[in-house]
């Protein structure tokens, strides 16, 4: 029964969010749901002594970062930033590259940690002036948009300052360049499956003669207070349900060499604070009571993220003008669109906390376990990818799946020999495949952005974010238990 409780509350909570129920109100709900059907579990007990609990180290753990990107990414936003990297991309590239042009601007931005939602909105309108004069199909955009912003820049390259990278640090005591050479060919896997699909797409569209406007489409836009949850959630205003055009003005670009600029502030900040600075530092009363009782190691890498970020922003405010006339609204945009993310993710990890504490858990613990008992990388990323898939969220999946196994699988991998780092590489990118089922709000809100519906761009979708990564995760497995960590 208590396994039949979980699974019934696995699938109301997909199919309860496809249809819209913001995961506040539903992750609670169905974790009710699953109580029940354990005879004798204290529902109110399991709410308040396991789901708002586990919700809450969540959110005091992960929230300096969720705040500093959200600000980050309105600041690349309204400085302008945003709109002179993707202009940049076009203009080297040109409408014949159009797809590797939006696809690099994309990545470009997200690695420097600017949302992808951020980056969905902002860039749109420039993929679809560039498709209009390609004449490709425009179906292809919400997958183009996907692969440069969904895939290889948050979960694979080293040093990204995506959620999706800083979660596995504090159970595996690494940094964001944990695997720096399986990240780099992880991300080669999956901008080169990427590329090749569209391509391949492109070139059988173009064929049969379809152009930007071949197909007459119809808008099967999701209900305004769905879009409210996932785009005003990370800093937007949405008027008009599938607008193409953000809502704050970006106005006249920076150059792009002022532009890029933070994004390298914040990669060489995250790297030398994580890699050089922190563990030359006399840190021992981390091992205090009052500190956690912890040390360097398990908090280096979150501390050297939350000081990039930080820097960045600064850095951002000193060299643009505009940002500095509009500060109190940029700020105050980016500090409000840091909290339904941070809070929809926290109720999603409350919502495993709960499934982790039932009888029925231990089953599928063990059975998971029991994938490749020599090789706890492959149970490891089962896991991570079912639980992502399950709740259509990466970081929603990743921080159950460590958060009940996190411990056993350390113990498992040092076992086996297999480095802390190469563990975190695996989780990582675990995380970005079936992430990006129908049910997933990224997906949901980049439908709606483009004006297009499932059955016409989402077959694209999948081939680049949940095909590529998982592709991508087999050959980091492989050449992880071939040659070790590098």
């Amino acid at each position: 029964m208590s396994i039949a409780g979980i699974v019934l509350a696995l699938g109301l909570l997909i199919y309860l969010a496809y249809r819209g129920i913001s995961v506040l109100v539903l992750a609670p709900l169905v974790a009710a749901v699953a109580i029940l059907f354990e005879v004798g579990s204290p529902l109110l007990a399991s709410y308040t002594q396991i789901f708002m609990p586990a919700a809450g180290r969540f959110i005091a753990l992960y929230f300096p970062l969720f705040l500093l990107g959200a600000i980050f990414g309105r600041f690349m936003e309204d400085s302008g930033a945003a709109a002179a990297i993707s202009n940049r991309f076009v203009d080297l590239l040109g409408t014949r590259n159009a797809i590797l042009a939006i696809v690099l601007a994309c990545a470009l931005l997200t690695y420097g940690g600017v949302s992808l939602f951020v980056v969905a909105f902002a860039i749109y309108p420039i993929t679809s002036a560039m498709f209009r004069a390609a004449n490709l199909p425009r179906r292809l955009i919400p997958a183009t948009i996907a692969l440069g912003a969904f895939t290889f820049t948050m979960t694979a390259l080293p040093g990204t300052p995506a959620i999706q990278n800083a979660i596995p640090m504090p159970y595996f005591n690494t940094t964001p360049f944990a695997a720096p050479g399986l990240g780099i060919i992880a991300g080669l896997i999956m901008f080169a499956v990427g590329i090749g699909w569209l391509g391949y797409r492109s070139r059988q569209a173009a064929h049969a003669g379809e152009g930007y406007e071949t197909l007459a489409l119809k808008i099967e836009r999701p209900p305004l207070r769905e879009l409210r949850e996932h785009a005003q959630g990370e800093g937007f205003d949405i008027m008009e349900v599938g607008s193409t055009e953000p809502a704050s003005d970006a106005g006249q670009p920076l150059p792009f060499w002022l532009a890029a600029s933070p994004i390298l502030v914040v990669v060489l900040a995250n790297y030398l604070l994580s890699s050089i600075l922190f563990p030359r530092l006399d840190t021992a009363y981390l091992s205090l009571p009052e500190f956690g009782a912890t040390s360097i190691s398990s908090v280096k890498g979150i501390w050297a993220i939350i000081c990039a970020l930080l820097l960045a922003n600064v850095y951002l405010v000193i060299v643009s003008k505009r940002l500095r006339e509009g500060f109190k609204r940029s700020l105050d945009d980016g500090a409000n669109a840091s909290v339904m993310p941070i809070f929809n993710t926290a109720s999603l990890v409350g919502f495993g906390a709960v499934i982790a504490s039932l009888p029925g858990f231990g089953t599928i613990r063990d059975t998971v376990l029991g994938i490749a008992p020599d090789n706890p990388l492959v149970s490891l990323a089962v896991a991570v990818n079912v639980l992502a898939g399950i709740t259509g969220s990466a970081s929603g999946g990743m921080s159950i799946a460590l958060q009940a196994l996190g411990d056993t699988y350390l113990a498992l991998g040092q076992a086996a020999n297999i480095t802390p780092e190469l563990l975190h590489r695996v989780t990582s990118v675990a995380t970005g495949g079936l992430d990006a089922l129908p049910h997933n709000g990224a997906v949901i809100t980049l439908l709606s952005i483009c004006k297009l519906t499932h059955r016409h761009a989402y077959l694209d979708i999948f081939m680049v974010a949940v095909a590529g990564p998982i592709i991508a995760l087999v050959a980091l497995i492989v050449l992880g238990t071939l040659f070790g960590t590098f």
